[in-house]
């Protein structure tokens, strides 16, 4: 027995969209504070539109240039400008956000148990090489890990940054 799909056009699916770019929705912020590659902004900032999030990043020279390129939405997106990355978390973590960091710890909890964002949530993801640096996981109220069952150690931190978007968002 064959069932037909219904693909929708792009008409319909830009119905059921925003009308336009949000400003600062500030309830979800993927902070990829010590990037090493640019390829990896621009994905987590399309990830963001389309999650809804806002992108925190570091005033690297770099990063202005990497995120032009990688915008491939063509409009302007939510970024939050951070110049001191551990002043920063602390400051999110004292003013009630909820702090989510992307690393492997004795304490990190499975991507599949983790609820979606219910209050300001921060989610921090580390040095494609090093992780999350050590001043940092003092601040996370949660660590979570993504299993894998293959034979690398980690994911690309686009990759890992985009899937725990998704779970936080409500999407997945």
């Amino acid at each position: 027995m064959s069932t037909q799909l219904w693909v929708r056009s792009r008409t319909e699916i830009k119905r059921q969209r925003r009308r336009k770019a949000h400003s600062c929705w500030d309830h979800l912020i993927i902070a990829p504070l010590w990037p090493l590659h640019g390829a990896n902004l621009g994905t987590l900032l399309r990830t963001c539109d389309a999650v809804g999030a806002c992108l925190a990043v570091p005033r690297f020279p770099w990063v202005p240039q990497a995120l032009e390129i990688g915008n491939t939405l063509r409009r302007p997106s939510c970024v939050h400008w951070v110049n001191d990355p551990l002043r920063w978390l602390a400051s999110q973590r004292s003013a009630g956000s909820e702090i989510v960091g992307v690393e492997l710890t004795d304490e990190s909890i499975r991507l599949a148990s983790l609820p979606p964002a219910r209050r300001r949530t921060v989610v921090v993801l580390g040095h494609e090489r090093s992780g999350i640096p050590a001043e940092a996981t003092a601040l996370l109220d949660v660590a979570v890990e993504i299993p894998m069952v293959g034979t690398g150690m980690s994911l690309n931190v686009a990759v890992a940054g985009s899937l725990v978007a998704y779970k936080l968002a409500g999407l997945v």
